[in-house]
């Protein structure tokens, strides 16, 4: 293996390799206290945007394995019962993968209109299953506004990642 080859293969794993260590990056980044108003909703959101943008537009960047392991990590940085977040994350990702090829051609209204779909059901998953593990009827608010702040960061957020997706994280053009 000549230099170049060398440098196309790191390459091409530093692009593959971008989108779960982005999101993963953040992650512990929105787990500094302090950063921002309603920081574990805002990380919350931003996985469950994130998850949702490379699922629809490149789903071999992120395979079910890393999508679960980044839901384990949401769960240790955010006291969340360990594995909730990767099986909400998941079953966002396998929801989809389920309807990727028609909705990969639609407007972007349409796309953030089933986010906002995606997200309402996700936090309700989260709401109920959080309400059992623990006994109780939880507060609504907190869910609430993970729900909003995700949904409105969604747009901003696939902005950025547009840009990815199409420059730094692109597949080699051979």
């Amino acid at each position: 293996m000549d230099g170049a080859e060398l440098w196309r293969g790191l390459d091409r794993a530093a692009r593959h390799a971008l989108p779960a260590t982005s999101i993963a990056l953040a992650v512990i980044v929105l787990a500094i206290p302090g950063l921002l108003p309603a920081q574990p909703e805002f990380r919350a959101g931003f996985v469950v945007a994130s998850v949702y943008f490379w699922s629809l537009y490149r789903p071999a960047a992120l395979p079910a394995p890393i999508v679960a392991l980044l839901g384990v990590l949401l769960d240790l940085l955010g006291a969340s019962p360990l594995g909730l977040w990767a099986a909400l994350l998941l079953l966002e990702q396998a929801a989809i993968l389920a309807v990727r090829r028609t909705l990969v051609r639609q407007s972007f209204l349409l796309v953030w209109l089933v986010f906002a779909a995606a997200v309402v059901a996700i936090t309700a998953a989260e709401y109920v299953a959080r309400g059992i593990l623990d006994l109780t009827i939880l507060p609504p608010a907190p869910i609430i506004s993970q729900a909003i702040i995700a949904i409105l960061i969604y747009p901003i957020l696939a902005l950025a990642l547009i840009r990815a997706h199409r420059g730094a994280a692109a597949p080699e053009q051979a």
